[in-house]
């Protein structure tokens, strides 16, 4: 890479979004988790990781019972969206080998979380697009701790993926260099001009959520390598995988134009029988901010696949 286009790839990048926050906040490595104070004594434990150019908050509204805990990942050079709490340094926090923004460190952050921080044994882990491959490593990097865990898996990038065709398209012509001038472009632009081909229809949580994408990151530099390592780990990550998940739902939507569907639809079918497939109706990558109902129940127990029509 240019030396002048890794300058302008390390620019940094200004947070635009943060909610309020009730709960703690740790650093991990170059990424961060949140534990939302909850009201009762918690029966469930969600561990939630969000995808690419989003942040942890797309969760909270899928998870609000008071008896439910729940663990929001920020990953590896995002910024941390939530303002009230100060960050902490956990002790049992280890160094990560892995290069920051890839799914590998990731992975490596969720583990020491699931090790860590849950304080119920009923544990589920959600993951969005490429929080859903973040998932899927982690399980093949340390099998074991997975073995009485649900995990859903939405929209998600998979072993032998594809992006969708479209999104394809718009990043061939693209070189490094080219991004910081293409964020601001985007960034500029009222997203009402491409939400609808990417989003789908839009509701007031997608609208809030989705308002300012390209500024999710510190800098540009994660943007690029997030999507070059996106690329490559469903290039060569096998669906062998797959036989260390023990419970789970695939949460597949109806039309993706961020993801190809076929792909991901093929991809999962792979996956042990205890493992369901959804086939929705969400009109959108965004699944569950379409509609909180595709959220599996705490209490379900997965036996066999099945498609919802």
């Amino acid at each position: 890479m240019k030396s002048s286009h890794a300058r302008k790839l390390i620019k940094s990048i200004d947070p635009t979004y943060t909610e309020m926050f009730s709960g703690r906040v740790y650093q991990v490595g170059k990424g961060a988790v949140s534990v939302r104070n909850h009201s009762g004594e918690a029966d469930h434990t969600v561990i939630g990781v969000h995808g690419f150019l989003e942040n942890h908050c797309y969760f909270t509204q899928s998870y609000q019972q008071p008896n439910t805990e729940l663990i929001l990942l920020t990953c590896s050079n995002y910024h941390i969206p939530v303002s009230g709490p100060v960050i902490e340094k956990p002790d049992w926090e280890v160094p990560i080998k892995y290069l920051e923004g890839t799914i590998e460190y990731d992975a490596c952050i969720l583990n020491q979380v699931l090790l860590n921080l849950p304080k119920t044994k009923n544990i589920r882990i959600h993951g969005h697009s490429r929080g859903g491959a973040v998932i899927i490593e982690a399980v093949r990097q340390q099998p074991e701790l997975y073995e009485h865990i649900d995990i859903v898996l939405e929209a998600p990038v998979l072993p032998q993926g594809q992006l969708h065709p479209l999104v394809t398209a718009l990043l061939d012509p693209l070189s490094h260099g080219m991004w910081p001038w293409v964020v601001r472009l985007i960034n500029s632009t009222p997203s009402s001009s491409y939400g609808q081909t990417f989003f789908g229809k839009m509701n007031p949580r997608k609208k809030v959520l989705l308002n300012k994408l390209f500024t999710a990151t510190k800098d540009h530099l994660t943007i690029v390598r997030n999507i070059e390592n996106i690329m490559a780990w469903m290039e060569k990550t096998q669906v062998d995988v797959y036989q260390h998940l023990k419970h789970g739902t695939f949460l597949i939507p109806k039309v993706d134009r961020i993801l190809d569907r076929e792909a991901m639809l093929a991809s999962a079918e792979s996956s042990p029988n205890s493992v369901r497939i959804v086939e929705t109706d969400a009109g959108s990558h965004f699944v569950t901010l379409e509609s909180v109902d595709w959220v599996p129940s705490l209490n379900y127990i997965p036996v066999k696949k099945m498609a919802v029509s």
